[in-house]
């Protein structure tokens, strides 16, 4: 089954997923995004420890949004359904939708998620930048770490802010470089090696970028977290991952590397944001 999309990254993942890898299991089997660590010295690099740091992160990304019991809440990029999955174990009397691109990773997410009581879950297969809903149907928009993906982030916050209630909340977490780092990222984005290991990926909307953004599509935003710190043991685990599973290429070492370093010297920095739908 293929993908519309090139994402070499869920290939691998989805190929050692379908082979049975426990670690992989462990780790990826859920959530498909970085962790986030209260304190990343505690850190041990096992797959269990990446697992509840994956869920940490998803949690703070719906937490910003103000989930809550009786919403419906539409998760987009949805992967393989853990931020679904999350806030169904949570949540009551909601309805939980999961819309992604790739139709494999809503296979897997149909697999392994059902509906707690009083929960309803459907999985739709969509572009994030024309969603199939009506005007004003969801009090929750979801995209955790998939926004550089889409073909326009422009596109997806007038859909997102459509879609919503007045009142209602778009949640997202994304990779956000300083204004020095910016050109870097957009020629990278539009070099045709760029659809590398991650697939194509545009790193180049700054802070100020967003904030221009929101107020452009209507939104005004409420929430603006700086969690890169809590991130960086991710690197440490991808890469022992990596490693152990024999599966490292060199477009993954290459845009793996690249990212740790620019996380670490303050030059690209992972931010959670939530914005309102003005009542």
């Amino acid at each position: 089954m293929s993908s519309p999309v090139k994402l070499p990254y869920f290939d691998a993942l989805l190929n050692l997923l379908d082979r049975g890898d426990p670690n992989v299991e462990r780790a990826f089997g859920r959530h498909v995004h970085w962790g986030y660590w209260p304190d990343p010295r505690q850190a041990d690099g096992s797959a269990e420890d990446f697992a509840l740091a994956a869920e940490r992160l998803a949690e703070m990304v719906y937490t910003a949004a103000e989930a809550q019991d009786g919403q419906r809440i539409l998760d987009a990029g949805c992967g393989f359904g853990g931020t679904v999955a999350s806030l169904n174990g949570r949540l009551r009397n909601a309805e939980l939708i999961g819309l992604n691109i790739d139709r494999r990773q809503l296979r897997r997410a149909r697999e392994q998620v059902s509906a707690e009581i009083g929960n309803v879950l459907n999985w739709v297969q969509a572009d994030a930048c024309a969603l199939p809903f009506a005007n004003c149907s969801f009090d929750t928009v979801l995209a955790v770490e998939c926004i550089f993906h889409f073909p326009s982030r422009r596109s997806f916050f007038e859909e997102a802010y459509r879609v919503l209630k007045p009142g209602g909340r778009l949640a997202l977490s994304d990779f956000v470089p300083k204004p020095l780092l910016r050109p870097a990222m957009t020629f990278a984005s539009r070099w045709p090696a760029s659809a590398g290991f991650y697939g194509r990926c545009k790193f180049h909307s700054t802070l100020k970028d967003y904030r221009h953004l929101a107020a452009e599509t209507g939104f005004v935003i409420r929430h603006e977290r700086d969690i890169t710190s809590n991130t960086l043991p991710t690197y440490d685990f991808v890469r022992k991952l990596a490693k152990d599973l024999s599966t490292t290429t060199v477009s993954a070492i290459i845009e793996t590397l690249f990212a740790e370093w620019a996380s670490r010297l303050g030059l690209l920095r992972y931010l959670v944001l939530a914005l309102e739908k003005p009542s």
